[in-house]
């Protein structure tokens, strides 16, 4: 049964509508020829994210999300760690100020990831790029 969750740590995020993005998730997974089983986002500031970089990654540096997949076969679960700091200073420079967008590529990213997608290299990178692209766009369906 699938269960998408949206937690919030001492944060504010920007306007989104939980239904809303569950039918989105779910309708990008479903495009990816993968169903959902337990999905939690995690909202939360650099500070925060830091710490699971730093604990569980031993990385030393600030990011935008942390993905930690649980899949099982087809079936995605995971915990989806996203630093609403970062979005919101990556929204000006990559969403023209627009924080709800990026937040939105950027939980599609998490979710891009546990379908099997990477961005290690450019070509990855490029495609990964167009999955997020793509993802907005069906995010219209949805309004």
């Amino acid at each position: 049964m699938a269960e998408i969750n949206f937690h919030i740590e001492k944060v504010d995020v920007p306007d989104m509508n939980p239904e809303f993005l569950r039918l989105w998730l779910t309708d990008i997974a479903k495009n990816c020829d993968k169903s959902i089983g337990e999905l939690c986002y995690i909202f939360c500031s650099d500070e925060y994210l830091l710490k699971i970089n730093k604990e569980y990654l031993n990385h030393d540096y600030y990011t935008d999300i942390i993905t930690f997949n649980y899949n099982q076969g087809e079936v995605i679960s995971g915990d989806i760690f996203i630093s609403i700091d970062t979005v919101r200073s990556n929204a000006r420079e990559y969403a023209q100020g627009n924080e709800q967008i990026e937040l939105f590529r950027v939980m599609a990213h998490g979710m891009l990831h546990l379908c099997g997608y990477n961005d290690k290299t450019d070509s990855e990178q490029l495609e990964m790029t167009k999955m997020e692209d793509w993802a907005l766009e069906e995010l219209k369906r949805f309004t």
